[in-house]
């Protein structure tokens, strides 16, 4: 990206206002404002590449705000967020004012910050197919079509699939080819694997490599609402069509018409909501409650569950036909038990995660802790983790290596023999047998190659982050200098 993205958030609601710009002001140069007045003088005066708009604000709605905008002001990229609108209004609005995102109240901030990013690279997409002359002419559909395209293939090798860390001999990145795979052809995905994962993660990088980037990435967590307020959220409603619905309110697959949309913990949905979500898959069409006519909608579909679906369509709690319209495309994601090779790289990310935001700079993790880190199994997978590592940076008196006494006490008794993968057996298990081989050999090119990191990391297969990985995990860092001599 050519620079930092300058948003432009409007919104009446003071409250409102400034949790948003609270959220983006770490990844973007906010501009916020509380009417369409105040945001015409920033837009006179300013470059802004995203425009943020409220959809209620007295005396002109959203929509019609940014109608104006796309007439003087062409190049930002427009959005809409909202809790409360007819769906007359921005079916509408989409096309006549141009938005690129519809985003529902209450939203989500990290898919808040992933919206507003997504934009950006719009805009900066847009600036290069037009050149120097980008800002006063639009580029043409074809070329901006093919300038976008080409970023989406690259980033889906190189950019959303990236932030699911792991090494190259980890069983998650079989998982990750498959999802690469997924992106080239337009059907249902079925995402299983543990809470903590990264199921969401996988969805939203498999529907940015594919070809309805563009369009928006809808999400929804099907266990945390009762059937009937499901029903709503999804298809829509009609104004009276139940006890507190008070207007129309479109529903997430018309928000996600030609996009897609993520239906997390998918298992444990009803048997009655399951025959409704069943016929959209098959019709391709959704009926609002209360609604007399059907709509036609073009979304992908892609769900993910921690419970193991085929056992519950054998027990009879899931329908099978729904089931085979689901899984046309099944992807198992690992636990962290499953992948502890994993655990220093991602340890880093979620490290340098924490000290953006808590304004730290801690460098990294103490040997013996780190040690203590991959001997625990993680239950709560990668979450749990960026829990534990959060919770160690606020412990910390000073921005020196993280220690293995700022861990909890369960992770501790896990490395001591306490629980964990090594607890449970006198004798030692084939992972840690594995383990030990794996420090030898490492330990042993090392001293071969006089720590040359470039030709061990060649020799073994390596990347060079992860064999500097696999050398603090092993704590093999007191035989070699921290400048490796490359």
């Amino acid at each position: 990206m050519p620079g930092n993205a300058t948003v432009l958030v409007i919104d009446d609601e003071i409250r409102s206002l400034e949790a948003i710009r609270r959220v983006l002001a770490e990844d973007f140069e906010v501009i916020s404002v509380r009417g369409a007045q105040e945001a015409e003088e920033v837009l006179a005066g300013e470059m802004v590449q995203v425009i943020l708009c409220d959809q209620r604000m007295p005396g002109e709605n959203g929509v019609d705000f940014l109608k104006r905008v796309r007439e003087q002001w062409p190049d930002p990229i427009r959005m809409i967020i909202s809790g409360y609108t007819d769906s007359e209004d921005i079916i509408a609005g989409v096309n006549e004012a141009g938005i690129y995102h519809y985003i529902t109240k209450p939203w989500h901030p990290e898919r808040l910050v992933e919206a507003v990013r997504e934009a950006s690279r719009l805009y900066w997409a847009q600036r290069e197919a037009g050149g120097a002359t980008a800002v006063e002419a639009k580029p043409s559909p074809t070329r901006l079509s093919s300038v976008v395209g080409d970023r989406r293939r690259a980033a889906r090798l190189t950019g959303d699939f990236e932030r699911i860390v792991h090494e190259p001999s980890s069983p998650v990145a079989s998982s990750i080819g498959l999802a690469k795979r997924a992106t080239d052809y337009d059907i249902s995905v079925l995402i299983t694997g543990a809470s903590g994962t990264g199921k969401e993660l996988l969805a939203r990088a498999i529907h940015n490599g594919s070809g309805r980037a563009e369009q928006p990435f809808v999400v929804e967590n099907c266990g945390a609402l009762p059937d009937d307020l499901l029903e709503s959220e999804l298809f829509g409603c009609k104004k009276g069509a139940f006890t507190g619905a008070y207007q129309d309110r479109i529903g997430l697959f018309e928000v996600a018409d030609g996009g897609t949309i993520f239906l997390d913990e998918i298992g444990e949905t009803s048997p009655a909501f399951q025959v409704k979500l069943l016929r959209v898959l098959q019709e391709g069409e959704i009926r609002p409650l209360g609604a007399q006519r059907p709509r036609k909608v073009d979304v992908r579909v892609i769900a993910a569950t921690n419970r193991n679906l085929m056992g519950e369509v054998e027990a009879g709690r899931f329908r099978r036909d729904l089931f085979y319209r689901l899984a046309a495309f099944p992807i198992h994601l690992p636990s962290l038990a499953e992948r502890p090779m994993d655990v220093p790289a991602i340890a880093a990310r979620i490290l340098g995660d924490v000290n953006r935001a808590f304004h730290r700079d801690v460098p990294g993790f103490a040997p013996s802790a780190l040690s203590a880190m991959c001997r625990y199994e993680w239950p709560g997978n990668v979450r749990e983790l960026a829990n534990e590592i959060q919770r160690m940076v606020a412990l910390s008196d000073h921005d020196g290596a993280l220690g293995p006494e700022l861990l909890s006490s369960r992770i501790l008794d896990a490395g001591r023999g306490g629980g964990g993968r090594n607890g449970s057996s006198a004798r030692p298990q084939l992972k840690e047998r594995v383990e030990t081989l794996e420090r030898e050999v490492i330990g042993e090119a090392l001293d071969r190659l006089s720590g040359n990191i470039s030709r061990v990391a060649a020799e073994l297969g390596l990347s060079r982050v992860g064999l500097r990985a696999k050398i603090q995990r092993y704590d093999l860092r007191r035989d070699f200098d921290d400048d490796e001599r490359d």
